[in-house]
C-alpha cells in the first residue's frame, strides 16, 4: 500500500518525502517556545507568537525595567514569526489536502477506518489518519503481529533462567510508536472510565514515575490492539466514548 510517498514502508523517510505535519507541528512547537523564552529573559510574559499581529506588538515590548527590548532581539522575533507563519501555511495546506483526500476516498476501506477511529474522543482526525495508513490497514496476522509492526514488544535479556525486559525493541515503525504513546496519554485525559485507563490507573498507584512510563507503553500496545480489532471487526473497547456518527 502506497502511504502518499512520503514512507519507505518501513517507518522510514523517502528521500524524496515532503513535510509531514507532525514535523511541522515539533518545529512550530520549538519555534514558539523560543520566542517565549528570549522574552521570558526580559522579563515579559503573556506575548502570544501565534496571534495575526503578534509581529506589530513587537515594538511596543518593554523589559521588566520599562526599557524597549535590544534591536537585535527584535530583528529575531520578528524572524522567528515570519517563519512561524511559512509553517502555519503547510500546516493548513497539508491538512486542507488530507480532507480533500478523504472525501475523495468516501467510500474507501481505509476512509471508514479513518472515520470510524476518529469517532473515539481523544483521537483526532489527523491520528486516525496516520493510524490506519501506517498500520492498520495491512493484513496482521493478529494481535502479536500488530504489536511488532508498531514497536511495542518488549525486547527481552535472557542469560541461564534469568529473563529481564531491556524496554522497547524499537525494530517497528517508529512514527506508529511515537504516535500510540503520544495518543495513550491522551486517552487517559479523555477516556477516564474505559476499561483499558482503569487497568492502566490500577497498575500506576504507587504514583512512581518509573511505573507511569513502563505501564504507559503497555497501554499504548493495549490500546493498539484494541483499535484494530475495533476496525476489523466493529468491537468497540470496553467503556471507549465515541462522538455520533457522522
Amino acid at each position: 500500500m502506497q502511504h502518499g510517498g512520503d514512507s519507505d514502508g518501513r517507518g522510514g523517510r523517502c528521500t524524496a518525502a515532503k513535510p509531514r505535519r507532525e514535523n511541522l507541528v515539533v518545529e512550530q512547537t520549538r519555534l514558539v517556545n523560543r520566542m517565549k523564552a528570549m522574552l521570558a529573559r526580559f522579563g515579559i510574559r503573556g506575548f502570544k507568537p501565534t496571534l495575526q499581529h503578534a509581529d506589530k506588538q513587537i515594538a511596543s515590548l518593554s523589559t521588566a525595567e520599562g526599557t524597549p527590548l535590544p534591536k537585535n532581539t527584535r530583528a529575531e522575533l520578528h524572524r522567528d514569526i515570519a517563519r512561524l507563519r511559512v509553517i502555519r501555511k503547510q500546516i493548513g495546506e497539508i491538512e486542507q489536502q488530507r480532507s480533500e483526500r478523504l472525501k475523495r476516498a468516501s467510500d474507501d476501506r481505509t476512509h471508514a477506518m479513518a472515520r470510524l477511529l476518529a469517532r473515539v474522543i481523544g483521537i483526532g482526525v489527523e491520528t486516525a489518519d496516520m493510524l490506519v495508513n501506517e498500520i492498520l490497514a495491512r493484513k496482521l496476522r493478529d494481535r502479536r503481529a500488530v504489536a511488532r509492526y508498531a514497536g511495542l514488544t518488549g525486547a527481552p535479556d535472557e542469560s541461564g533462567r534469568r529473563r529481564r525486559e531491556k524496554g522497547l525493541a524499537r525494530a517497528g515503525n517508529a512514527r506508529v510508536r511515537r504516535g500510540m504513546i503520544q495518543l495513550a496519554w491522551r486517552f487517559l485525559m479523555f477516556q477516564k472510565d474505559s476499561a483499558l485507563a482503569q487497568w492502566y490507573q490500577a497498575r500506576t498507584q504507587d504514583r512512581r514515575s518509573g511505573t507511569r512510563k513502563t505501564m504507559i507503553v503497555a497501554l499504548a500496545r493495549k490500546l493498539l490492539v484494541a483499535l484494530w480489532r475495533m476496525v476489523t471487526t466493529g468491537e468497540i473497547p470496553q467503556g471507549v466514548a465515541l462522538r455520533p456518527a457522522a
